[in-house]
């Protein structure tokens, strides 16, 4: 049985996802606690927060007593048992399968029978990591796009075995957080990173075998299909080690035509991950 009201939310994970989903959920009112495994995670995933906040305060997008009261709402936390009484707990730790069933494993232990476990997971099997646990119909897909308080979408994601009362609840909890919605099957990529991803690839090979300089590769995809970021740039905001780890999880599961652009691992390698590391495809400051 799905519960008819939402008044606190978990989020597991204090990274950039993690935080980016506590901070809209506790921005929408509700009471947020958000767990990582070491404190100094924790601290790190409030300090974006605030920075987050205040990019909004400057932008005229929240009055300062708004952002002064939303931290307020978050409790951080080591504890996993601190979820226990959420309503519905976000999973939003590294993109690795069995650290996920782990994880999911440990909230069937502790999170209330009426409880929906959602994941954030971008490529892997929503079926694969509710089977870790004993109430695979309460599991669903809730895959945010990043930055989180920026971008509007949220992809639902059905498993196998996920009840249908859960997806509704899902696409009404988005709702909640002024978010739009889709639906993708269980999938490999589902919609977002199906498609994605073998057009950052595409980018990133143009590059390689100098098709265009960069810039004017971003300007032809900004200009020419409309998007708001081209393939090289985006792929700098989204971070390098992730875009290559999602190529390569759908590489082994879809085939060569998913095979990363060889420059992505070379550029993972030396460290260029992108605007989180200070340099990609571009520098920033």
């Amino acid at each position: 049985m799905v519960r008819e009201t939402i008044d606190r939310v978990g989020v597991v994970g204090a990274g950039t996802m993690g935080s980016g989903i506590a901070q809209v959920a506790a921005t929408h009112g509700y009471d947020v606690v958000m767990r990582d495994i070491e404190q100094e995670f924790v601290d790190g995933g409030f300090e974006s927060i605030e920075a987050s906040l205040e990019r909004l305060v400057s932008s005229d997008e929240l009055t300062t007593d708004e952002a002064e009261r939303i931290p307020d709402r978050i409790t951080g936390t080591t504890d996993l048992e601190a979820l226990a009484d959420c309503d519905v707990i976000v999973e939003a730790a590294v993109e690795d399968l069995e650290v996920k069933r782990d994880i999911f494993g440990d909230l069937d232990e502790i999170a209330a029978d009426d409880a929906v476990l959602a994941t954030n997971t971008s490529t892997l099997s929503i079926t694969s990591i509710a089977s870790a646990t004993d109430r695979a119909g309460d599991v669903v897909g809730l895959h945010f796009m990043n930055p989180v308080p920026i971008m509007d979408g949220v992809e639902v994601v059905v498993g196998e075995k996920t009840e249908p009362a859960v997806v509704e609840f899902a696409h009404e909890f988005a709702a909640e957080l002024d978010k739009t919605t889709w639906e993708s099957d269980d999938k490999p990529g589902f919609v977002t990173n199906r498609i994605l991803m073998p057009w950052i690839n595409e980018g990133i090979r143009a590059y390689d075998e100098g098709v265009a300089t960069k810039e004017d590769i971003d300007a032809g995809m900004e200009l020419g299909t409309n998007v708001p970021m081209g393939p090289l740039r985006l792929a700098d905001h989204i971070g390098l080690d992730i875009c290559l780890h999602a190529s390569e999880t759908l590489h082994e599961e879809l085939g060569d035509r998913y095979k990363p652009a060889y420059l992505l691992k070379r550029k993972v390698e030396a460290g260029e991950l992108g605007k989180k590391s200070g340099s990609g495809f571009y520098e920033y400051e």
